[in-house]
Formats: structure tokens, C-alpha cells, sequence
């Protein structure tokens, strides 16, 4: 009996250490965040679907952070996966829940009430938070001007806290917060005179004020402040760590530098040139590869002249250009295009030409059979331009409205609304620079209509041979085979 008794206490103490151990055993095996991540082979990102962050064009996936944490995973060596939040506050939710994103990238700046929620990373972009007014209006100068004025911002966001602490030091300015709008949507209610003031920062608007012309900096609302990418909170600092390590990486070989160049160092956009700067492109720069679009054209089954006007609006007839996002070329095609085309040498204007062609075909017979010309082509060149998938989207949202999504001038309506949260938040295919087609099939189209005028043989007089426009080159095909029913 003493024996068995006596060995009880010590039974028990090896129980104890047993299930010590066990437990430590445990915690020594349980995978960190990022050796999950590396296991699963997928990096699980939310953002923000909005043009300074992730949406998509017509080459695919892309953005500011899009790219930024695109390296990142790469760098990992494993897929990326996106994500996307209707607002803020449920994206600071999402972060690090079982089996959904592990990282949040999404133009974000460090505050006491997110600190709570989240660990903020390295920062990796200076921003300015700026007060934007409608030019015509009184520009406020000051917080006291905020006084009595319609202000809208983000719900959750960083402005929305900068306006809490200066109502507690001046309670009459109000504002509202909403869920329901993105800065795209911010900026357009300011210039439309929705609103009178928004708050944005200073990389969002160099974007997007070329779009809201009557946009204009009231003041600098406060100290430039840092965007950083947010992981969740606890004591694992194994993929925050690595974050770390990447963003002062990209800082340092300048990879982070020319992304901020390509998406914030100048305005992009192609507006409508001069007729008299066209004239002098006709018989200047068009000579050069007008047999080049007649020969492609021809191959087709595209007016050689469309095809001119496409490249016009591309490149103004220029073989050796390159935008800000990678696109080459006369025809301004991309890498996976250019591939696709089988384009080896983009700055190839015969090759260029070639691909552009393709392309345009693929894209116009790929579309809905009960779309027919001349709608067919302005379909098929803002497909060409912001996606088939954007496109079908806005056909979508004509039918909705009781529009004809088989008319260009209906869907066109529509094409906008790609742009504005309400909306695109509930398309297939998401944000979308929605004015952008509707811009370039405009152009295309006036381009195309000058480039018929000067190239009809058959005008009295012989005004076209004749003419300054476009002396070199002339077109002597019939119109019945140039024209497909444009």
C-alpha cells in the first residue's frame, strides 16, 4: 500500500512533464505564417479594386500594388492570390482569418484605431492627404474653410480620421463617410458639383485628374504620410518580417522607384490632336507604312484606313514607341499580344501592323453574332482597348437599363459606369477606366472619317490628289473594298 501510494506523486509528475513536453512539441511543430504560405504555395492578398491599386485592363491584372505584391509572391515562389474588399473596414477584417488573406496591400496609412487590428509593414510610398474643391467654386485655404461645406469621404479610411480630430477642435465642419464610393467616384461628385470637397491623397489624384477637369488642390490637409501593406496581428512576425526584407529590396535595386514612375510620374492620356498637326502627319509619317496597313488589311478583312486610325491613336503613326505601362510599337501592342500575334519584334512597324491587325480580327470575330455593323467595329476597337470582358459587362448593364446591348450608342452610355462603385461592384469583371473606349473609338472614328475623306479618288476635281493632306500615297482601290460597311 505505501509502495503504490508513494509512486502516485511521482506518477502524476510525469504525467505533467509529459503533456509539458507534449504541448511544447506542439508549438514547436505548428507551421508560421509564412512556412504556410510557402506549403500551400499561394500568397492570399486582399485589396482594393480601384485604380490605384488592382483592377483589370485590357492586358489583364494590374495596378500599383497589384504589381508591387505580384514581385513579392514571385519572390516567394509561389501563386498570387487576390482578393478584393467592398470597404475598408472589411478589409481590415478579413486580414488573417483561417483560410482567407494573410496580407492586406491597399494604398494603407498606419493610424492609432488600425493599429489595434493589424501590424503595418515598412512604408513604401509618400503621400500627401489633399483637400480637392470644384475650380469655380471659393477655394477654401485653411480647416476653418471646411466650415458649412458638402465633404465626402471614404468610410474607414485615414481622411475620415484626419476630419474626427478636427471636428473635436472645430465641431461645426461635418462630413459624411460612405462605403458606397471609391476616390474614382470622390473625385467625379466633386467635378459633376455633387459635392464641394473630398479628401484624397496626392498619388490617386496625379491618376485621376486628367479624367474630372473641373478637379482642382485645395490645400494640403496636414504631413506627408506613408502607405504601407498590413498583416495581421499576434506574435508571428514571420511573413511581416519577409515583407520587410522585400520592400527594402525594391527600395534599394530601384524596381520600387519605376513603379512609382510608371503609374504616378506623368499624365497618360491621348487626346485629340490638332487637324492641321494630322495634316502634317499624313504626309509626313503615314507614307512610310501605308503599304504595310493596305497588305495587313487585306490579310484581315479590315479597312486598311481603320487600321491606320488605330495606329494613329496608338503611336501618331510612331514605330519606335513605348508607354509608361510596356506597350511597344506602332500599334502599341503588349508583350502576351505581341506573342499571341506571333509579333517577335514589336517595334517592327511591318510586324507591329501585322499584329495590330490580327488582333482587331480575333477580337471583332469573337463577338457576339448579333452585333452587326457598322456597330460591330466600334464594339470591336473598345474591346480592343479596355477588354471583351468590360465589355460585356457594360452590355450587361445596357440590358439591365432597357438599352439595346447590340447598339454602341446605348452600350457607350454604360461604358462610364465601369468606373463608379456602384456599379462596377457589381459587373463580372470589376473597375474598369470605363471613358477610356468610349474616348478611343471616338477618335478612331474621326481619324477614320478624315482618312476616307483625303483617300476617295472620285471627289470632283481631283481635290485629293491634289491635296496638301496627303499628296504621297493615295488610295485608287474601290471604296466596296475598303469600306465593309462602315
Amino acid at each position: 500500500m505505501h509502495s503504490k501510494t508513494a509512486s502516485r506523486p511521482r506518477y502524476a509528475k510525469w504525467l505533467i512533464a509529459t503533456g509539458l513536453l507534449l504541448l511544447l512539441s506542439g508549438c514547436v511543430d505548428k507551421p508560421s505564417t509564412l512556412e504556410r504560405v510557402k506549403e500551400d504555395g499561394v500568397l492570399r492578398v486582399i485589396t482594393r479594386n480601384s485604380p490605384a491599386t488592382y483592377f483589370q485592363d485590357r492586358n489583364g491584372e494590374t495596378g500599383f500594388e497589384y504589381e508591387l505584391v505580384k514581385r513579392f509572391a514571385d519572390d516567394l515562389g509561389v501563386q498570387l492570390k487576390i482578393e478584393t474588399a467592398d470597404n475598408l473596414d472589411d478589409l481590415f477584417n478579413q486580414v488573417g482569418k483561417p483560410n482567407g488573406p494573410v496580407l492586406a496591400a491597399a494604398g494603407l496609412v498606419s493610424d492609432d484605431q488600425r493599429k489595434a487590428q493589424v501590424r503595418f509593414s515598412h512604408p513604401y510610398l509618400e503621400v500627401t492627404p489633399q483637400v480637392i474643391y470644384r475650380n469655380g467654386q471659393s477655394r477654401p485655404t485653411d480647416a476653418a474653410d471646411l466650415v458649412g461645406k458638402k465633404i465626402m469621404v471614404l468610410k474607414g479610411s485615414s481622411h475620415a480620421a484626419q476630419l474626427a480630430e478636427l471636428k473635436k477642435q472645430n465641431p461645426a465642419i461635418q462630413y459624411e463617410e460612405s462605403d458606397a464610393v471609391e476616390v474614382v467616384d470622390l473625385l467625379r461628385m466633386v467635378d459633376e458639383g455633387q459635392i464641394d470637397l473630398t479628401l484624397v491623397d496626392s498619388n490617386e489624384l496625379a491618376m485621376n485628374q486628367v479624367y474630372f477637369p473641373n478637379v482642382r488642390v485645395a490645400f494640403d490637409l496636414g504631413d506627408a504620410q506613408q502607405q504601407r501593406w498590413a498583416v495581421a496581428a499576434g506574435e508571428d512576425n514571420s511573413l511581416l518580417n519577409e515583407i520587410n526584407s522585400y520592400l527594402d529590396k525594391v527600395q534599394k535595386n530601384g524596381t520600387l522607384q519605376r513603379l512609382k514612375d510608371r503609374y504616378y510620374g506623368h499624365v497618360d492620356v491621348l487626346g485629340y490632336v490638332g487637324a492641321y498637326t494630322f495634316a502634317q502627319h499624313l504626309q509626313q509619317r503615314l507614307p512610310h507604312f501605308e503599304k504595310n496597313f493596305h497588305a495587313s488589311a487585306k490579310n484581315e478583312q479590315v479597312d486598311w484606313r481603320l487600321l491606320a486610325a488605330i495606329g494613329y491613336q496608338e503611336s501618331m503613326w510612331q514605330a519606335d514607341v513605348t508607354s509608361k505601362t510596356g506597350v511597344r510599337g506602332l500599334m502599341m501592342l503588349t508583350q502576351n499580344t505581341a506573342q499571341a500575334m506571333g509579333v517577335s519584334n514589336r517595334l517592327d512597324p511591318k510586324q507591329s501592323i501585322e499584329g495590330g491587325a490580327k488582333y482587331f480580327a480575333v477580337v471583332r470575330d469573337q463577338l457576339d453574332d448579333k452585333i452587326t455593323e457598322p456597330d460591330r467595329t466600334w464594339f470591336a476597337l473598345a474591346a480592343y482597348n479596355v477588354g471583351s470582358g468590360h465589355l460585356e459587362d457594360a452590355r450587361t448593364l445596357a440590358k439591365n437599363e432597357g438599352l439595346d446591348p447590340n447598339k454602341w450608342l446605348d452600350v457607350k452610355k454604360m461604358l462610364p459606369r465601369l468606373s463608379q462603385k456602384q456599379w462596377y461592384s457589381k459587373t463580372r469583371y470589376g473597375y474598369a477606366r470605363g471613358g477610356e473606349p468610349v474616348h478611343f473609338v471616338a477618335n478612331i472614328r474621326r481619324y477614320y472619317d478624315i482618312l476616307t475623306w483625303v483617300t476617295q479618288p472620285q471627289l470632283e476635281g481631283g481635290q485629293v490628289a491634289e491635296s496638301n493632306l496627303h499628296t504621297p500615297g493615295v488610295n485608287k482601290d474601290k471604296p466596296a473594298q475598303d469600306n465593309p460597311s462602315l
